[in-house]
C-alpha cells in the first residue's frame, strides 16, 4: 500500500521541489507553474489508484481479522464527537454530514462534482470505511481537475499581491524597492479581524488572525484537528483492552505536529 502514496509524492516533488512538505502557496497565486508532463503523471495515478483500492478492499477492509479489531470498538456518537470538538472523518463516521468543501465551498470547490462520504456507526471501522470512499472522491475531483483546468497565469497581476516581474527590477529602482519591500515585509493589512477554516485531511483547520495594520499580524490562532481528537482518546478507550487501543489511537488518525503546532 505503500506504493500509492510514493507516486503521488513523486507528483509533488515534480510540482514544488517536495515530497512532503511543499512551500508552492504564495498570497496571489503559486512559486511557479506545473512543471512540462504534468498531466501525464497525474493520468498515471488516475489509472493506477482505481484498481489497487478494489484490492485494497478485498485484503484489509473485507479482512475478518481487520473486521475483529475494529467493528464495534472506540465507539461515539455524533453528539459526543460535537461536544469534543471532533470534525473531518471522525464526525462523517457518526453520520453527520459536514464538510466545509459543501457547506463553505472555498478554492472553487463548489465547480466540482464529488459526494460526502459519510458512515453511522461512529466506530473504528467505519472510520476507515470513509476515509477509504474519501479517497474516491478525491480521484473524481483531481480527474475534473485535469479536465478543466484553464489557460492563464499562474499569479496575480496586483502589485500589493504579487512582486514585480523580475526583469523591471533591474532596471527601475522604483521598481527594485517595491519588490525589496514585498518580500521582506510583505503586504499591509487593514486592521480587523479574520478567521477561515478548511477541510484538511484529519478534519477542520482553522486559521483565526488580528491586523492592527502593520506588516505582520497582531495576533495569530491555528486550529488545528488532532487536539480535540487526542483529548477524546481516554474517554473512548475505557473498558478496551491495549490491542484496541492501538486500533483507536490509528483510527483517530492523529500527528503529533498537528497538536503540538
Amino acid at each position: 500500500m505503500f506504493t500509492g502514496p510514493e507516486r503521488c509524492f513523486e507528483i509533488r516533488e515534480a510540482v514544488c521541489g517536495g515530497p512532503m512538505h511543499s512551500n508552492w502557496f504564495r498570497i496571489g497565486g503559486i512559486a511557479q507553474d506545473l512543471p512540462e508532463g504534468w498531466r501525464d503523471m497525474i493520468k498515471k495515478v488516475l489509472d493506477y489508484f482505481p484498481k489497487r483500492l478494489k484490492e485494497y478492499d478485498n485484503m484489509v477492509l473485507r479482512n475478518s481479522l481487520f473486521k475483529a479489531r475494529t467493528v464495534g470498538i472506540g465507539i461515539f456518537t455524533a453528539e459526543e464527537a460535537i461536544e469534543w470538538g471532533v470534525t473531518g472523518p471522525g464526525l462523517r463516521a457518526c453520520g453527520f454530514d459536514w464538510d466545509f468543501r459543501k457547506r463553505q465551498p472555498y478554492s472553487g470547490y463548489d465547480q466540482f462534482d464529488f459526494d460526502v462520504a459519510v458512515a453511522s456507526n461512529g466506530d473504528c471501522y467505519d472510520r476507515a470505511l470513509v476515509r477509504v470512499e474519501e479517497m474516491r472522491q478525491s480521484l473524481r475531483i483531481i480527474r475534473q481537475c485535469l479536465d478543466r483546468m484553464p489557460e492563464g497565469s499562474y499569479k496575480a497581476d496586483h502589485p500589493l499581491a504579487t512582486p514585480p516581474v523580475k526583469k523591471f527590477t533591474m532596471h527601475d529602482i522604483e521598481t527594485l524597492i517595491t519588490h525589496f519591500l514585498g518580500v521582506s515585509w510583505g503586504p499591509v493589512i487593514p486592521p480587523g479581524e479574520a478567521m477561515s477554516a478548511i477541510e484538511a485531511t484529519k478534519g477542520a483547520n482553522s486559521y483565526y488572525a488580528i491586523s492592527d495594520g502593520n506588516t505582520s499580524p497582531y495576533r495569530v490562532r491555528v486550529r488545528t484537528p488532532s487536539f480535540p481528537h487526542m483529548q477524546m482518546v481516554r474517554y473512548i478507550s475505557k473498558g478496551y483492552t491495549v490491542g484496541d487501543l492501538l486500533s483507536i489511537l490509528g483510527a483517530m488518525d492523529y500527528v503529533l505536529a498537528d497538536i503540538d503546532r
